[in-house]
């Protein structure tokens, strides 16, 4: 039976993938700061699912992750804790965003180089990275948080680069969707201004189109389109753009 490693566990898009993938008959190891929903889902998902609460941005939390999975073999690890910081960045705050680089990047990458490693020497297994719509743009007003996704697409289709040179059969992949209904808007303090896709739908798009090898997974034509239409756009247009949708999210 395969097994799958699933941050930012307890909440929006990492609890509808943790479903889905008991659905299809995966063993599960789940992480994320609540410790009772962590538990309360155990139960439901049986005595197989194992279960750690850590903060992903505290120091050593990634990689006292990955010695809890020590002798087990990890088939699917999907990093998709992350969060946002919204605000004028002479504004925001220093702390907070300095936890966003550490839960959005620093967490991201150690856990992707270590259970990558093992992945190789065994030349199995899947990585699903957790980006965003906000990966392929410059976001004034969630300047960090654009940053860090930024940082996630273009790890992950370097890894994926070297892996397929290597004749690696591991494959990696990000999922980049637009706004999903997910508790990121009240932790990030914004109000979202367009619909957002339902999170059930977004995670099994994006755990069916990991397993079968995808690279870069989109669910959404319109949000397509849209990476399309920001890639032909000049950089400065395009912060003028993005700062005005971002200023309509302003509580």
């Amino acid at each position: 039976m395969k097994r799958a490693l699933i941050t930012g566990a307890t909440s929006g898009i990492g609890t509808e993938m943790a479903r889905y993938l008991h659905r299809l008959g995966w063993q599960l190891v789940l992480t994320g700061r609540n410790e009772q929903m962590l538990r309360r889902m155990a139960k439901i998902y049986g005595n197989d699912t194992r279960y750690i609460a850590l903060d992903l941005g505290e120091r050593g939390a990634a990689e006292k992750l990955y010695a809890f999975c020590k002798g087990l073999r990890i088939d699917l690890l999907v990093n998709n804790a992350g969060f946002g910081v919204f605000g004028e960045f002479t504004e925001t705050s220093l702390e907070d965003e300095l936890e966003l680089i550490d839960v959005n990047i620093r967490s991201l990458h150690i856990l992707t180089k270590l259970f990558l490693r093992d992945m190789v020497r065994r030349d199995s297994g899947f990585i699903l990275n957790v980006g965003s719509i906000a990966g392929f743009a410059t976001g004034p007003m969630l300047s960090s948080y654009y940053a860090s996704k930024n940082y996630v697409v273009r790890l992950t289709t370097a890894i994926r680069e070297e892996l397929r040179r290597r004749g690696s059969r591991v494959k990696i992949a990000v999922l980049c969707p637009g706004p999903v209904d997910t508790n990121f808007n009240n932790r990030a303090g914004v109000n979202f201004s367009v619909m957002s896709a339902a999170p059930d739908q977004v995670a099994k798009y994006a755990i069916d189109h990991a397993l079968a090898g995808k690279c870069i997974i989109i669910p959404s034509l319109a949000v397509k389109a849209g990476i399309i239409a920001s890639s032909l756009c000049p950089e400065p247009l395009l912060a003028r753009i993005v700062y005005h949708v971002q200023k309509r999210k302003e509580g």
